[in-house]
């Protein structure tokens, strides 16, 4: 059989690519997207900018992608978006304090163990692996917020997307979030 014969063949299937999402669904999903984070930009921009603080960090953009673009994922739900960002922090900050003389065991260490901590903790919410990354190999702003880069923004941001996704999730009939709380 030809590759061209397998896919041909494979387009009727379920294990060609995913079904198309309507027009409906991308339209709410950039709608809550640039709300949410436009939100938090704008916060941090009113707020932290003259600071060492920030609300902005790499991993909300994935954050968002759940959210917005996948609300009835369980790895979208509120506890494994805050859990997952806040408990992540927690290790990333941590395992940088105890080993930033040794960075690729920090940042090996870091995202190992918040993957096993979501885990146990039923928070599993991937963009939180890179959160834990962030505190290690972030500038030495980030650095110098210490644990304090729990609350700022491994929190506190999160929390805003979560607002934000409460309400934007919710005006369509077509999706209901969050799915579960706890």
């Amino acid at each position: 059989m030809s590759i061209l014969d397998y896919l041909q063949k494979m387009r009727g299937t379920t294990r060609g690519s995913p079904p198309r999402v309507s027009a409906a669904e991308v339209i709410w999903s950039w709608v809550g997207a640039i709300i949410g984070m436009g939100a938090v930009a704008w916060l941090n921009h009113r707020f932290f900018s003259a600071g060492d603080a920030t609300l902005m960090m790499g991993s909300l953009g994935a954050s968002a992608v759940l959210l917005y673009g996948a609300p009835r994922s369980p790895l979208a739900q509120p506890r494994n978006l805050v859990g997952g960002h806040l408990l992540s922090a927690l290790i990333g900050v941590t395992c940088w304090k105890l080993l930033h003389q040794d960075p690729w065991l920090a940042q090996a260490l870091a995202v190992a163990t918040a993957i096993a901590v979501m885990h146990l903790t039923k928070t599993l919410h991937p963009p939180g692996g890179a959160t834990a990354l962030i505190a290690v190999i972030g500038s030495e702003q980030v650095h110098a917020l210490g644990y304090l880069f729990v609350l700022i923004p491994a929190t506190l941001s999160p929390l805003i997307l979560l607002v934000v996704a409460l309400l934007v999730n919710n005006i369509p009939h077509t999706r209901r979030y969050p799915e579960f709380w706890l």
